[in-house]
């Protein structure tokens, strides 16, 4: 499911995913951009409870420089018919390659992809 809106970092084509969404997996995910850069997300699950939440740290990478690392949790209530979904991250952006403001443009991105796939 999460392959129906998370793209991963490419333009080129992805080079490599994997993911074993439980209690301990992990998830790898790496792609190329034009620039012949090679973007990689590796993540580390460490509490998923159905309809609860999703606690996970992530670091990301230019080729094989890591330039920030993340603490995120997704918390899930539900509303009525619907789901409010809440994040909360925590990230340390590493020697000046990533900023707060370019990782929050990217998760809007990722949450919007993530709302479009819902509706459709």
């Amino acid at each position: 499911a999460k392959e129906k809106w998370f793209r991963g970092p490419s333009d080129d084509g992805e080079i490599e995913h994997t993911m074993d969404f439980q209690i301990s997996g992990s998830e790898l995910n790496r792609g190329k951009f034009h620039d012949g850069v090679v973007h990689t997300f590796k993540a580390h699950y460490y509490d998923i409870v159905a309809e609860q939440r999703i606690v996970y740290t992530y670091e990301m990478y230019l080729d094989e420089e890591r330039i920030s690392v993340s603490l995120s949790t997704f918390e899930l209530m539900a509303e009525g018919d619907r789901t409010k979904l809440t994040l909360h991250e925590s990230g340390a952006f590493l020697d000046g390659f990533d900023t707060p403001e370019s990782r929050e443009q990217g998760t809007n991105h990722l949450l919007d992809a993530l709302e479009r796939s819902l509706n459709s």
